[in-house]
């Protein structure tokens, strides 16, 4: 193992799925500790005291925790297989297409996901579209495969909820589907490529699995719309 590595998780999330994505695509090795999120261990509750959420990496004993941190802790540490681009305007650039995912498009695509239509359903879905119009227009830029060109790279890690989580959440679950080729083909182009890369198939959770979670979520009426 490469020094004294463990990541704390649950298997169906997004924000911990990244952090796998990015050891892997490093070549690293780890520990993978699973957790409830239901049932918080007092482990997670020491490690990361602030969010109380996962995951959280610990290298050498010292916790760092939410998951774009984590992964830029990642790239710098083994700087191997670059995640973010080595140029500094181009990291930058990165950096804030990243965030916009992580502050304005995961919250609105899942809201919309979940919003009965006629029941606050397509304003929600409205506004989603009106974010990911911005990622659409991103990708069409150069015409590129990937956020960041030929290759997976931090913001296509980030934005990974949007190639996997909500396709299946939309087409298996709620039936409101986001992501739609009419709409975003370059969109949709990304999220099949993502998938169905080495990474991705190795790294995002099985839909026989993932379906049956969120659907006994909405039969239970345990979905979080906010």
């Amino acid at each position: 193992m490469e020094g004294d590595l463990m990541l704390l998780g649950v298997w169906g999330s997004p924000f911990v799925r990244r952090v796998r994505m990015a050891l892997a695509m490093k070549g690293v090795d780890y520990v993978y500790r699973e957790d409830d999120l239901m049932n918080k261990s007092p482990l997670l509750l020491e490690l990361n005291p602030v969010h109380k959420k996962v995951p959280v990496l610990v290298h050498h004993g010292k916790p760092i925790a939410e998951s774009l941190v984590i992964i830029e802790y990642i790239d710098e540490k083994w700087p191997d297989n670059h995640l973010l681009p080595v140029d500094p305007f181009d990291r930058a650039v990165a950096r804030f297409w990243a965030r916009y995912i992580d502050d304005k498009v995961n919250h609105a695509v899942w809201k919309a996901l979940w919003s009965p239509p006629g029941e606050g359903g397509d304003a929600a879905c409205e506004e989603a579209y009106g974010m990911l119009e911005k990622l659409e227009g991103l990708l069409k830029e150069g015409d590129k495969k990937y956020f960041g060109g030929d290759g997976i790279g931090y913001v296509d890690i980030a934005a990974n909820f949007m190639a996997h989580w909500s396709i299946l959440i939309g087409e298996e679950v709620t039936g409101v589907r986001i992501l739609t080729e009419d709409r975003f083909p370059a969109l949709c182009e990304w999220a099949k490529n993502f998938t169905g890369s080495s990474i991705g198939a190795a790294h995002f959770p099985e839909k026989e699995k993932l379906v049956p979670f969120f659907k006994a979520m909405l039969a239970a009426k345990s979905v979080p719309y906010t």
